[in-house]
């Protein structure tokens, strides 16, 4: 991580699991210890929903990554690999690009992968990854679902999602999830006003 980045203020996971992937991202904005948004969107489909993506970071650093890394499926024919990889690259040497601070989850069906703007473009060993505070809290939880339960990847997204808004303070329970293939259902809300007491 560059010296000064901030990449608190969110939680996004990436859970992988019978040729399915979820990609779920709280809804909380802070400034400092003040909350300004409840129901932010901080995960998108790209390439007609066969992609998806999310960030932890500065909001209009986080989109213009989001545009860039367009631009790099669409050149590399929708390889999310060689886009990571591509967009990794010019994070790290453009002038503009390595003042921005963000990180992005970028995930299809068959890989789940981590980009920095220190030019590291990582894939987990497990199918599990997270960005952001929250995502070490979600991260534990989603690996400990994946081991012993036959949960799938929205079901353990949903609930280690929980478990990361219960323990961080930039996370909360309104909770976007989308998943590569799609699947009805996609892009709800778990609102935190409806969870038991």
């Amino acid at each position: 991580m560059r010296e000064g980045a901030i990449w608190h203020g969110t939680t996004i996971l990436g859970v992988l699991r019978d040729g399915r992937v979820a990609i779920a991202g709280d809804g909380q904005v802070t400034a400092g210890d003040v909350v300004l948004k409840h129901r932010a969107r901080k995960i998108r489909a790209l390439a007609g929903g066969r992609v998806l993506a999310g960030f932890a970071g500065a909001v209009a650093d986080a989109l213009a990554l989001f545009e860039k890394f367009e631009q790099q499926l669409r050149a590399a024919d929708g390889d999310l690999r060689r886009a990571a990889v591509e967009l990794a690259k010019e994070w790290r040497t453009d002038r503009y690009l390595r003042r921005l601070e963000a990180q992005l989850l970028v995930a299809d069906p068959g890989q789940i992968l981590m980009i920095s703007g220190d030019g590291d473009v990582i894939e987990p060993d497990d199918g599990i990854a997270a960005i952001g505070t929250g995502g070490p809290y979600a991260a534990a939880a989603a690996r400990a679902l994946l081991r012993h339960t036959r949960m799938s990847a929205v079901e353990i997204a949903r609930a280690a999602m929980e478990v990361a808004a219960d323990l961080c303070v930039y996370t909360n329970h309104a909770v976007t999830i989308l998943t590569a293939p799609p699947e009805r259902g996609d892009d709800e809300y778990t609102d935190d006003t409806q969870r038991s007491p």
